[in-house]
This record gives structure tokens, C-alpha cells and sequence, in this order.
């Protein structure tokens, strides 16, 4: 089980991670988290740990591409044809 930290929230509704957590999760000054509710508890993520996970939600089955890799060629084949107008 991940350890667990007191914090206090600030008067202006602010609450410090600690440095231990900060340095676990590799989270620095300016980095970005996704705050969402989970039931009575709040939730954060790293931005770039929810994009991963949304991406492998989506992925087909069989190890086919993901919805996002079809999206991105399909991009790329529309500007191909319309840089040949």
C-alpha cells in the first residue's frame, strides 16, 4: 500500500504534495496533473500518463492499431492528396 501524507489545505484553497511524492512521480515546477473526483476522493494524474492510458483504452484488440494511429494516417493521406492540388 502507497504511504499516506497529511496535508493541509491553504486559505486559498492550495495543498503542497510532498517532496517525496513530487520526486516519485517525477512532477516538477510547471508540470501538468489532470485533477478529477472519484467518488469522495480526488484523483491526480500526470497529463502525460492519462494520455497513455486513454491510448491503450482504445487500441483494438489483437494488437491491431489504435483508434488514434488510424486517425493520424488518415490525417496524413487527406493532406498528402490535398498537397497535390
Amino acid at each position: 500500500m502507497a504511504p499516506t501524507e497529511r496535508v493541509t489545505i491553504g486559505s486559498r484553497g492550495r495543498l503542497v504534495i510532498p517532496a517525496a511524492m513530487r520526486r516519485r512521480l517525477g512532477l516538477e515546477p510547471g508540470s501538468v496533473v489532470l485533477v478529477r473526483l472519484e467518488g469522495e476522493a480526488l484523483r491526480l494524474e500526470r497529463q502525460e500518463v492519462a494520455s497513455n492510458r486513454l491510448q491503450g483504452r482504445y487500441a483494438k484488440a489483437a494488437g491491431g492499431p489504435s483508434v488514434v494511429e488510424e486517425l493520424l494516417a488518415e490525417r496524413r493521406q487527406e493532406a498528402h492528396r490535398n498537397a497535390g492540388k
